[in-house]
């Protein structure tokens, strides 16, 4: 009976919240956006009054991003206008001109906005990747001057070389030796987590073993609830009717209420993390460390050095990046590579080359350094173009401040989303050509040389573009193609030909039963 009940509240409450949206006057177009026209749509994707694209929506629950691409492909100008239940409208574009736009043209116009910001308040705060205005600059500036230093590149590599030779390559090694299948997905995103604390805040959570396989099996409190606070922060993006998790989150039911009890030891944690830290440097009178922990720390802004909530936004945030994408990237790129021996064979032979041309007596250095890895232009157009149609992040989302028009004539009004996808953006033949959907590193290198091409960003926006561009892009390739190269040139990495991953939308793009592969060594 109070089962019923509550299920009662939850539905009359969640149809007052649409109401009361739907009912609110919209906002009147200026005469700029009204001389744009209207949006017109083709058969099957005709919103319904009031629910909008709801019916649509939940026909294709399950395989979202595709069907978003096949709306996208359907327009003349790669965009559509998503209705949702309530009146909530919003742009999703696949056009590289309307990216720019949002992105760089008129980035002051399109900040991430309350409502996005709102979903992930409770994980992030206000932490670089959740932030507007000031408080966005502010951590932009800070951030920007340290991963731009050499002593975090090169801390950056130490991590990635410890992480990748004590415990990675020696795991895929005793999964050769036993011939036991290994999901990669999940010893990639354990890698990724032990790889990012030790870059943010100098501590190690040992979800991978140590080389051998032995000691102590680790805490994975952390790791776990880091983990479920990401993926159950996503689900708020998923429901049907938009800002229903606030019910469940006053009344603290279901998914919510697991959520704050994941955010309370995250945040639990990071705290601690941080009031040790801050002690540690008193009592050494300002030793170095190079993790991003200390390096915010250290400077004299004061909202770093005299509350732990600030400095545990912005951690939390690069955590949350460091973990999610590179080890989504990663996921598909080998998996896509297990299709395709005749790039694994090119990978191979410049990795030899490269290995070749060290000094007569080097042979013995384990690892590749950075000057080495720079030099791998194909490895870096194989990921890239693995990115390109993987992307770590599919789908981004702003708010537009002020009635615009888009370059392709869109009308948008002030208070919508608007989206970029740049998952079908990957796939759209107007942006790539008619070859779009194969997977072909050659198309990012320079046909002259084979040195690697990049192109634009607001094309290819993997790491995003404009004033928000990825500030961890170098980072993320010296990681990436440290682990291509060293397991590529000592394993074979075999995915059976019959598995299709199925797509799970988290913070980040992930493969819903993880990747199962058996590894083997190299003749």
């Amino acid at each position: 009976m109070a089962a019923s009940l509550l299920l009662l509240l939850l539905f009359v409450a969640s149809a007052v919240l649409v109401l009361r949206t739907w009912r609110r006057r919209a906002p009147s177009l200026s005469s700029k956006a009204r001389q744009a026209g209207t949006t017109t749509y083709p058969p099957g994707l005709e919103p319904y009054p009031l629910i909008g694209h709801l019916p649509q929506f939940v026909a294709n629950r399950h395989r979202v991003l595709d069907w978003l691409t096949e709306a996208l492909e359907s327009q003349p100008t790669c965009t559509f206008v998503l209705r949702r239940p309530g009146g909530v409208r919003g742009a999703i574009t696949a056009n590289p001109a309307n990216v720019e736009h949002f992105l760089r043209a008129a980035f002051d116009s399109y900040p991430k906005g309350p409502r996005l910001s709102s979903l992930l308040h409770d994980f992030l705060g206000r932490g670089i990747f959740n932030a507007d205005g000031d408080a966005w600059r502010a951590q932009r500036k800070v951030a920007s001057h340290e991963f731009n230093t050499r002593s975090l590149r090169a801390f950056v590599a130490r991590c990635v070389h410890a992480e990748l030779h004590g415990r990675l390559l020696p795991l895929l090694r005793r999964a050769a030796a036993s011939g036991a299948a290994l999901d990669l997905q999940d010893a990639l995103e354990r890698f990724a987590f032990d790889n990012i604390c030790r870059v943010a805040f100098d501590h190690d959570p040992r979800q991978l073993p140590d080389d051998g396989g032995g000691g102590e099996p680790a805490d994975s409190s952390f790791a776990d609830a880091f983990r479920d606070a990401a993926n159950l922060s996503a689900g708020r993006f998923r429901y049907a009717v938009p800002g229903f998790w606030k019910i469940k989150k006053a009344l603290n039911v279901g998914s919510e209420r697991r959520l704050r009890e994941s955010i309370a030891m995250v945040h639990g944690f990071a705290d601690r993390i941080i009031r040790s830290r801050r002690e540690e440097m008193l009592r050494a009178g300002g030793v170095e460390k190079h993790d991003l922990l200390s390096r915010f720390m250290a400077t004299q802004d004061e909202a770093y050095s005299e509350s732990e909530v600030p400095l545990r936004d912005v951690v939390i945030s690069f955590l949350l990046a460091g973990r999610e994408t590179t080890s989504s990237a990663l996921t598909w790129f080998f998996w896509l590579l297990s299709s395709r021996p005749d790039v694994q064979r090119r990978i191979r032979d410049e990795v030899a080359a490269v290995r070749a041309r060290r000094a007569q007596g080097d042979d013995v250095v384990v690892g590749f350094d950075l000057d080495e890895l720079r030099e791998m232009h194909y490895v870096h157009a194989a990921i890239t173009e693995s990115m390109r149609l993987y992307p770590p992040v599919p789908l981004n989302s702003l708010r537009a401040d002020t009635d615009d028009v888009l370059p392709d004539g869109t009308a948008v009004r002030a208070g919508w989303f608007v989206a970029y996808n740049s998952y079908g953006m990957g796939r759209m033949e107007s942006v790539w050509g008619g070859d779009a959907r194969e997977y072909r590193p050659e198309r990012w290198l320079n046909p002259a040389d084979g040195t690697f091409r990049p192109d634009s960003p607001f094309r290819f926006v993997a790491f995003h573009a404009g004033p928000r561009l990825c500030l961890g892009k170098e980072m993320a390739y010296i990681q990436m193609k440290s682990i291509v190269a060293c397991v590529l040139e000592e394993l074979v990495v075999a995915v059976d030909g019959a598995y299709k991953p199925r797509q799970v939308a988290s913070l980040t793009l992930r493969m819903a039963d993880g990747l199962p592969v058996t590894v083997k060594r190299r003749n």
